[in-house]
C-alpha cells in the first residue's frame, strides 16, 4: 500500500501579487475572488489538491498592506499568523514591481523562524526580457536562502507543475486530512457570497471600493425542479453607496446579479434563481460585531 503524505502551504505576499489567481490555478477550481483591486481576499481560504499519494492544502491569505480600519487590521493579522501555522510558505512576488519593505520584513521573519519557504516570482508573462528577473532572484537567494525560487505565470498556468513538484519534496508522511475529491473546505454559501462580491469589485470600479460585504441568507434547491434559489444581502457603508450599487432603475444591481448568476450556474451545475438585496451598515469595517457577523475575523 502506498504511503500517503500531506503538506499545508500558506500563500503569502503583498496585495495584488496574484495569490488568489495562483490558488485557483493550482487547485483547478475558482474558489478565491480575483480582481485588480488590492485586498480582494479578506480571510483564509483553503484550497485542496490531492495528487496520487500526496495531498496539498493551500491557504490563501489577505495581502500584506498598511491597515486603515479594524477590518484591514484583522486581515493583516490573518496574513501574518498563517505563515507560522503551515508546513511551508509559498511567498508570491509580483515581478513587475519593486520589492517592497513589507516583502523584505515578512521574508526575514519566515527565514528567522526557519519555516521552509518557496518564493514564487509571478507575472513573468508581463516581462519582455526574462533575464531582468536575475538580479531579484540573486538578491532573494542571498538574503533569505529559500528552499526554492520559481518564476511563474499563474494567469497562463506556467510553472505550476514545478511548484507542485518542489512542494511535494517537503510533504511528510501523514493521513489525508480531507477527502481526496475535495477542492476546498469553504461552505457553499461562502463560495456563493464571494462570487457575488467579486462581481461588485469588478463592475463598480473605484466608486464603492471595499466597503461592501456579502452574505448569503438562504440557499435551497427546489424539490419540484432543478433550480437553486439563492438569497443574498449586499451590505455597504453609506446611503450614497447603496444608490450606486442599485443604479438607475435598478440597472447596476441587475447587472451584478446577472453576472454572478452565470458564474454560480457554471460552478454549481444547476439553474440559479438569485435575488440580491442592498442594506446600509454605516462604517461596518470599524465595528467588531459586524466584522464577526460577516465572518471576517478569525
Amino acid at each position: 500500500m502506498t504511503e500517503t503524505k500531506s503538506i499545508f502551504l500558506t500563500l503569502s505576499g503583498r496585495t495584488n501579487a496574484g495569490k488568489s489567481t495562483l490558488l485557483n490555478a493550482l487547485v483547478g477550481e475558482k474558489i478565491a475572488s480575483v480582481s485588480s483591486k488590492p485586498q480582494t481576499t479578506r480571510t483564509r481560504i483553503t484550497g485542496i489538491l490531492t495528487r496520487d499519494a500526496t495531498q496539498f492544502v493551500f491557504i490563501d491569505t489577505p495581502g500584506l498592506h498598511k491597515p486603515k480600519n479594524k477590518l484591514s487590521g484583522h486581515m493583516l493579522k490573518t496574513a501574518q499568523d498563517s505563515a507560522s501555522d503551515a508546513d511551508a510558505v509559498l511567498y508570491v512576488i509580483d515581478c513587475t514591481k519593486k520589492l517592497h519593505e513589507q516583502d523584505e520584513a515578512m521574508l526575514k521573519a519566515i527565514a528567522d523562524k526557519k519555516i521552509s519557504c518557496i518564493i514564487i516570482i509571478n507575472k513573468i508573462d508581463l516581462l519582455q526580457d526574462k533575464s531582468a528577473m536575475m538580479p531579484l532572484m540573486l538578491k532573494l537567494e542571498n538574503a533569505y536562502h529559500p528552499h526554492a525560487i520559481i518564476p511563474v505565470s499563474a494567469e497562463q498556468n506556467d510553472g505550476l507543475e514545478e511548484i507542485l513538484t518542489t512542494a511535494g519534496e517537503l510533504a511528510q508522511p501523514s493521513v489525508h486530512f480531507f477527502p481526496d475529491d475535495k477542492f476546498t473546505d469553504q461552505p457553499e454559501q461562502i463560495l456563493a457570497a464571494e462570487m457575488i462580491r467579486e462581481k461588485l469589485l469588478r463592475l463598480l470600479n473605484d466608486e464603492v471600493p471595499h466597503g461592501v460585504a456579502v452574505t448569503v441568507e438562504s440557499m435551497k434547491e427546489r424539490n419540484d425542479k432543478d433550480l437553486l434559489d439563492i438569497s443574498a444581502v449586499i451590505y455597504c457603508e453609506r446611503d450614497s453607496h447603496k444608490g450606486i450599487i442599485i443604479g438607475k432603475n435598478g440597472a447596476m444591481l441587475k447587472k451584478i446579479a446577472s453576472s454572478a448568476r452565470h458564474e454560480l450556474e457554471a460552478f454549481f451545475q444547476i439553474q440559479v434563481n438569485l435575488k440580491c438585496f442592498v442594506k446600509v451598515k454605516e462604517d461596518w469595517r470599524n465595528k467588531e460585531g459586524l466584522i464577526r457577523s460577516f465572518g471576517l475575523s478569525e
